[in-house]
């Protein structure tokens, strides 16, 4: 199986040093150590930004380990190590009288002149390092914020709705106003580009900056998006209400998942022309689960089939969520997720948890909010309530596109967090309210469906597609949905499929098990039939 290597003059481009000129040239990498340590010293003392407190600006050498000590406990953020020499800038900023953020900028010594700011994930107001880790090694000077609060619980959301603003669309706005001026300050010179990159809740905080402030970056890299932010949180918690609790009828244990997610494959797999053990369009599987239903004679609690009852469970799962008078609330869970890390705390026999806090702390301001109760109404009023705009489903990218903004969206086929299906659902509701043909969208905003993909990463596909610093085979912007972008913006060449890669062992690094193109929607990847299906040139995109 060969192996694409980095486009040698892309991988000059992407790490070229910025140049400076004139008498305020910035420390680029080509000065001294000393310049660039001395600078970053007394960064902190020289950057004059309102209602802010700068804590902190320290050198840091490249492959230091860096401890977070501070990052609260439930980020379950460990040390890390950056391989470039960067300087790290803590600060809290005020963003109302009630609300603030902590945020950091790190600015590395091969600055490329691109800015970058990095997203969150679920309720969480932890700063993404590992992205910052990723994207300032490539040159980028990077931007992560706490979304307005420390650590993974809700709790801070209770009657504060400038706590949730922040978590909205306030946190990262903030961060990259305040950061661009970080960076222009240290530098001395403007950044060339902005860019942003981020999934699940990250992905919804680039599309909620496409839709709201489409001036902060010329390139949005979105990952599988929490899009109909309140409607995801009440489908989230609606499995609660199929599954019960462990030991209900109508619950399923995990080796009749284990039963289910084999006969998805055996009705599914073959769809797309190969049995590989992944399913391309997972919209084109309609699984029929009465299949598994046990025979009679058949002892009880068996874990190789289900029973009746058990199978209207999983048929619900996978069918579309509806509230009040018909009305979609989120479309289905797609099969082929079941065995996926995180997956099966929807379906453990109890409540989820970012769901139970959002209704608790954001809907009703009620911690003692019953989850067992969630029904149609709850899913209505939390919808109608829509703080400070959460939704993120405007549909109207025209001042993106005006602008000239690209967006790169993906989405793993396996996701066990947000449905995939949910993904072309959003693009084709821009394509409506925009009245454009995908030929059209084309020129700023693609969508890819990453096959045998989970949340963000891992599963069984050819997810190494460098949206994250361990998930990447490559730079080649072929191979790299970061670099794809850097070009897409810089040269004007958009991708038209992204080449994944998987791994023997699942790391990158290792022994190469295969790889595939991920075809640019609405097109679907389909084995021709010739040659090995291991070979990416083995499949094709068609309609």
């Amino acid at each position: 199986m060969r192996f694409r290597l980095v486009h040698a003059a892309f991988a000059s481009s992407l790490a070229a040093v910025a140049q400076c000129s004139g008498s305020n040239s910035c420390s680029n990498g080509n000065g001294n150590d000393n310049s660039f340590q001395q600078r970053c010293s007394k960064l902190a003392s020289q950057l004059k930004i309102e209602n802010a407190t700068v804590w902190f600006s320290e050198y840091v050498a490249a492959n230091t380990n860096i401890s977070f000590s501070d990052t609260d406990p439930s980020c379950g953020q460990g040390p890390l190590s950056v391989g470039v020499d960067f300087c790290r800038v803590a600060l809290r900023v005020a963003t109302s009288s009630r609300s603030s953020i902590s945020m950091e900028a790190w600015l590395p010594r091969n600055w490329t002149g691109r800015f970058l700011s990095t997203g969150n994930g679920g309720l969480n107001g932890c700063l993404s390092y590992d992205d910052m880790a990723y994207t300032t090694e490539l040159g980028f000077s990077t931007v992560g914020a706490n979304n307005g609060h420390n650590g993974t619980s809700g709790a801070p959301f209770l009657n504060n709705p400038e706590v949730v603003t922040d978590f909205a669309w306030r946190s990262v706005h903030t961060n990259v106003v305040v950061g661009k001026s970080i960076s222009k300050t240290f530098y001395r010179q403007q950044h060339k580009k902005s860019y942003y990159l981020g999934c699940s809740t990250g992905g919804r905080q680039g599309f909620m900056s496409a839709q709201s402030f489409p001036d902060d970056f010329d390139g949005i890299v979105a990952g599988a998006p929490a899009l109909d932010f309140n409607n995801l949180n009440s489908w989230s918690g609606h499995f609660y209400l199929l599954t019960g609790a462990a030991g209900s009828p109508t619950y399923l244990t995990p080796d009749q998942w284990t039963a289910v997610h084999q006969d998805i494959l055996a009705q599914c797999d073959g769809i797309d022309g190969a049995v590989d053990g992944i399913i391309e369009d997972p919209e084109l599987c309609q699984y029929r689960p009465e299949s598994l239903i046990c025979p009679p004679g058949t002892p009880a609690n068996t874990s190789t089939c289900i029973t009746g009852t058990q199978a209207a469970t999983v048929r619900a799962v996978f069918s579309d969520l509806y509230g009040q008078n018909g009305t979609l609330v989120y479309p289905r869970m797609q099969p082929g997720s079941e065995l996926l890390g995180e997956a099966y705390i929807y379906y453990a026999g109890q409540p989820f948890q970012y769901s139970v806090d959002w209704f608790r702390y954001v809907v009703y301001n009620n911690p003692n909010w019953n989850p067992a109760t969630l029904g149609p109404a709850d899913y209505a009023y939390s919808d109608a309530l829509n703080p400070a705009d959460i939704r993120t489903w405007s549909g109207d990218l025209s001042a993106a596109r005006a602008r000239g903004v690209k967006i790169l969206h993906y989405h793993g086929q396996q996701d066990q967090i947000i449905t995939s299906a949910n993904s072309p659902r959003y693009y084709n509701h821009v394509a409506q309210t925009m009245s454009l043909p995908s030929s059209a969208l084309d020129d700023f905003y693609r969508f890819f469906r990453i096959s045998g993909m989970g949340h963000c990463s891992g599963g069984p596909g050819a997810v190494f597609i460098g949206n994250q610093r361990a998930n990447t085979a490559s730079l080649d912007p072929d191979q790299n949905v970061l670099t794809a972008m850097v070009r897409w913006v810089e040269e004007g060449k958009a991708p038209d499929a992204i080449l994944g890669t998987a791994f023997v062992n699942g790391t990158a690094g290792g022994q190469i098990a295969f790889q595939r193109w991920h075809c640019k929607y609405p097109l679907r990847n389909t084995y021709t039939g010739k040659g090995d299906p291991k070979d990416p040139d083995s499949w094709k995109c068609v309609v």
